[in-house]
């Protein structure tokens, strides 16, 4: 019996009462991090394949398993979810503990191995409440703790994506974004935004050094998740990619205002099409 047990079995004797916060101790990570990857039916599954592929190459990269070991405790907590909206959404790894490239490795097959999602609607609200949830409810204790989300179209169903976003990033929470500029989506959804990547600046992302980077396209996605991720998990980012990506489409306290409203995507669901994604 260790001698941390042996503290606990005396304080038991003697009728002390210890909280079980105290009595079981939260894992410290230099981060917690949820992927959350949109997979609403403006998304084909092929689509939605090179977005678990470039993630899986991510974790497959030097890139990331050095940036994993440049921090304090050289390991940190990650869980990805595929999201739609809310009766639709999944999650298809939960917390993981990554802390070199043999962990990466399991994180990465486990997600490649996990049958797809078929989603409908787009709620980046609802994704954000079941990744701040499953951030506040983990046995888990990492600064920053943050929310990379993904997608090819504004907010269309559940909450207002702006106002959750503030309620999220007041929970110490940071909101990050990978908007995909899928030109496809201009014949085939009510909803595309050409001026996405200003839409997930305006109404998106939030919380201290907030960032998005553009994905071109979705063949684009790899490179574009893997500097993205690289930015978030590194402890000294410049010293994996260029110095001048790093303060690229960070807007630091000053948020830009998105012209045409967060609301948006609600209103373009109003207008009549034969699908709805």
């Amino acid at each position: 019996m260790t001698a941390r047990s042996l503290l606990f079995c005396y304080l038991i004797s003697f009728g002390i009462f210890i909280p079980h916060s105290v009595a079981v101790a939260r894992q410290a990570v230099d981060l917690e991090l949820v992927i959350a990857t949109d997979v609403s039916r403006s998304i084909d599954q092929a689509e939605a394949q090179l977005q678990r592929q470039g993630i899986a190459a991510a974790f497959r990269s030097k890139e990331i398993i050095k940036a994993i070991s440049s921090g304090f405790l050289r390991r940190i907590a990650v869980a990805y979810i595929d999201y739609s909206s809310k009766f639709h959404n999944r999650i298809v790894v939960g917390w993981r503990i990554l802390h070199d490239a043999k962990s990466a490795e399991g994180f990465a097959k486990e997600l490649l191995k996990a049958p797809p999602t078929y989603g409908r609607r787009t709620s980046i609200s609802d994704a954000l409440e079941l990744a701040a949830e499953m951030i506040n409810s983990n046995k888990i204790e990492g600064t920053p703790r943050v929310i990379d989300v993904s997608g090819d179209g504004p907010n269309n169903w559940g909450g207002r994506v702006d106002k959750i976003r503030d309620l999220t990033t007041k929970n110490q929470i940071t909101i990050n974004g990978l908007p995909i500029m899928n030109d496809r989506g201009r014949f085939n959804s009510r909803y595309y935004l050409p001026d996405l990547d200003k839409y997930y600046l305006g109404c998106v992302i939030g919380g201290p050094g907030a960032f998005i980077v553009v994905a071109n396209n979705f063949k684009d996605f790899a490179r574009a998740v893997r500097r993205k991720l690289i930015l978030e998990i590194a402890a000294h980012p410049a010293k994996i990619i260029p110095a001048s990506f790093v303060a690229q489409r960070n807007f630091g306290k000053r948020r830009p205002i998105y012209e045409k409203g967060c609301d948006i995507g609600e209103k373009m669901r109003l207008i009549p099409w034969d699908d709805d994604t």
